[in-house]
Formats: C-alpha cells, sequence, structure tokens
C-alpha cells in the first residue's frame, strides 16, 4: 500500500529528500480499476489503489510524500476523474487536486517513522491522512438532502419520464396465455397492461409473477392447468384462477382481483413513487383519458422507482454538491445487505438457494419474495 514516488519539484526546492511523509489518498467514488497520479510520480507513474476490506467502492492507497505543494488527480476506469470535495485548481494537467504537506515532523505519527520497513495494512488507522476514507454524513446533512430531494419530487411530474420516442404494449385480455408470454419475450419487456374492450379501461397488468405462478401450476400434479390449455386459456380466465391461487397460498388473501394502480402524467413524481411503494407494485401504468368518465384512456408509459431515481440524478448531476448524500460511499448505506445491525432483528432474511435445488424450489422462493 506504500509508495514512495518521485517529486516533481513544485514548492519543494531545497527540501531533504530523506523526509517523506506518509499520505493516504483516497477514492470514495466506486469503480472497477483506480490508478492515482501526480506531480510527485512525475505525472508518468500510475499507481494502482486498492479497496477498503468490507468497503469494496472505497479504493485508498499510501504515498510516502516530501513536505511542500503537490497536485494529483485519478485515472479511473480509463477516465481522468478529480475529487471536486477536494481542493482543486486548473494546471497544465487539466483540472487537479491539490495537498501541501506541512515540513513539521510532528505530523509523523508517534508510532511510525521514515525508517520503519512495510507496515501492514492493519496499520492504516495510524497513518496520517487529510482526506476521510468513508465520511459519514450529519444529520443536518441528510436533512437536507430529503428536503431537497422532496421538493424535487414535489414539483416535478409524471410528464417528466415519457421518452421523447419510444413505444408500448398493452395486451388484450381475451388472447391466450400462451401467445401474450410469446409477445413479451419478442418485444424483450418484462410487464405489460391488460386492456378489457368491454369496459374500456386497463385492468390489470402481465408480469413475470405470472409467467412463474403457471409455471408452478404446471407443474403440480392437481392442478387443473395443463400445457396444452394454455395455447386457448386467456389472459382473463388465468386471472380469475390467479386469485383462487393466491387463497391457497395465502389464507388470507382477497377473494377479488386487486385494483390496477394507475396515475397520470400530471400527478407528481411524489406521488408516483408513493403509489409504486404502498401499492407493492413494480410499474405504474401513465395513462390519460379525455373522457370525463376515465374511458378509454390512452397508455403513455410504465413508471418505476428506477426511473424515477434516473431523474433525480439528472437534475442534480451539475450540482451534486447540493446533495450530501449522494457523495456518501455505496457501502454507508445498509440497503442489501445480510446482517443486521447489532440488537436489530432481522425481520427479512436474505433468501438463498444451494446450487443442486431444483427449478420448482427456485420458482417458489420467488413467489414468496415477489
Amino acid at each position: 500500500m506504500f509508495a514512495s514516488a518521485p517529486d516533481s519539484g513544485n514548492g519543494n526546492s531545497g527540501v531533504s529528500r530523506s523526509l517523506l511523509i506518509p499520505m493516504r489518498f483516497v477514492w470514495p467514488y466506486g469503480g472497477s480499476r483506480v490508478f492515482l497520479c501526480g506531480s510527485f510520480t512525475r505525472w508518468s507513474e500510475h499507481i494502482p489503489m486498492s479497496p477498503m476490506e468490507g468497503c469494496p467502492t472505497v479504493f485508498q492507497v499510501i504515498c510516502s510524500l516530501s513536505p511542500g505543494y503537490h497536485q494529483f488527480k485519478f485515472f479511473v476506469d480509463k477516465e481522468w476523474r478529480h475529487d471536486e470535495h477536494q481542493p482543486f485548481v486548473i494546471g497544465d494537467y487539466g483540472v487537479v487536486n491539490t495537498i501541501f504537506i506541512a515540513r513539521e515532523p510532528d505530523m509523523l505519527p508517534p508510532s511510525f517513522s521514515p525508517e520503519t520497513p512495510g507496515r501492514s495494512n492493519m496499520d492504516l488507522d495510524d497513518v496520517s491522512s487529510q482526506m476521510e476514507a468513508a465520511p459519514t454524513i450529519s444529520n443536518a446533512d441528510l436533512e437536507v438532502s430529503r428536503h431537497r430531494i422532496a421538493a424535487f419530487l414535489s414539483r416535478h411530474t409524471a410528464y417528466e419520464l415519457l421518452p421523447e420516442s419510444g413505444k408500448v404494449v398493452a395486451l388484450d385480455v381475451d388472447i391466450a396465455v400462451k401467445q401474450a408470454f410469446h409477445i413479451l419475450h419478442e418485444q424483450g419487456i418484462p410487464v405489460a397492461p391488460l386492456w378489457d374492450s368491454c369496459k374500456a379501461q386497463f385492468v390489470g397488468v402481465l408480469s413475470a409473477l405470472d409467467f412463474i405462478l403457471i409455471l408452478r401450476e404446471l407443474g403440480n400434479l392437481g392442478s387443473d392447468l395443463t400445457e396444452e390449455e394454455l395455447e386457448t386459456h386467456t389472459i382473463s380466465a388465468w386471472k380469475e384462477g390467479k386469485v383462487h391461487i393466491s387463497r391457497q397460498m395465502d389464507g388470507n388473501a382477497r377473494s377479488y382481483p386487486r385494483r390496477l394502480v394507475c396515475a397520470g402524467p400530471h400527478d407528481s413524481l411524489k406521488d408516483v413513487a408513493l403509489k409504486i411503494l404502498n401499492g407493492n407494485v413494480a410499474t405504474v401504468p401513465i395513462t390519460q383519458s379525455s373522457s370525463p368518465d376515465g374511458l378509454f384512456p390512452q397508455l403513455l408509459h410504465l413508471a418505476t422507482l428506477s426511473e424515477i431515481l434516473k431523474c433525480i440524478c439528472r437534475h442534480f448531476k451539475h450540482s451534486s454538491s447540493s446533495l450530501p448524500i449522494l457523495q456518501q460511499p455505496i457501502c454507508s448505506i445498509p440497503l442489501g445487505t445480510r446482517v443486521p445491525k447489532i440488537g436489530e432483528s432481522n425481520r427479512r432474511p436474505l433468501a438463498m438457494l444451494r446450487p443442486n435445488a431444483s427449478l420448482g424450489a427456485a420458482l417458489s422462493l420467488l413467489v414468496q419474495v415477489i
């Protein structure tokens, strides 16, 4: 982890080369391969940086530098980058970060001297550093981020999710289930709204969950559904049968189909996100009807939480510093983690399968967690 790189001489004339001070450089914004380059390497050598243990999106390296003024930048996945949250200037090598190392020897940690050979990675906590590896966010910064995101979601509407061009696919409830899944496969889409001509409305969606449930039914010996019947079994008939299947899996399940969750183009992004979360659905159709009774709506788009997140990122792309939470490494957010915090119960344990598990077991597990 330590590298004693040659100095470029910027601001270091007359300084003894024997005085080298270990400094830790950190890139906390992720990447596959990250290198450090600077005036102390004469801008020619790329020093590889290593991911931190337990936090793979944070890269670091220790370099022994002479006191004085240094410039540096990062080479992340074949792209030159700088850390906008550290001091930077525009120099001969573009935008570069800067660091000034004082000459006073008391900057050295008590347990370390330049003559100390080969320290291990476990000694990083003793190394003097002017850069935080994984800075923690304060409650004030967290509230600022929440307020600005909430304000953005309230001001902007679902209309902004609509692409400039594209197509939307809807399925008639009277077509065969097998034909419907072939259409989804050919169009490369995981879900499609269902149109009921008699009601002149969208009445539901056909998704991967339906496909999984049908596969499970075909594998059940006591099932009334056969593979041959899929040729003629309509989506409408399947949805009615799905209610019965849901009651068998969950005795408290309702005895009627769940109402389709929709949104309009003028609904705020906040309302769309709440409909997705509160409705426990993956997508919400964006529809618009010119009829006072809401009949014959036009399908405009299918909204998802990931699209709303992309919209937030696009809006704050050039002002990311106004959202302190976006500056945190991904490992600081407890999402997708297996182990709960000390004292907390693991309310939803990680679902896992062994390599030799059957396809039926995998499908059953997917149904439980969806």
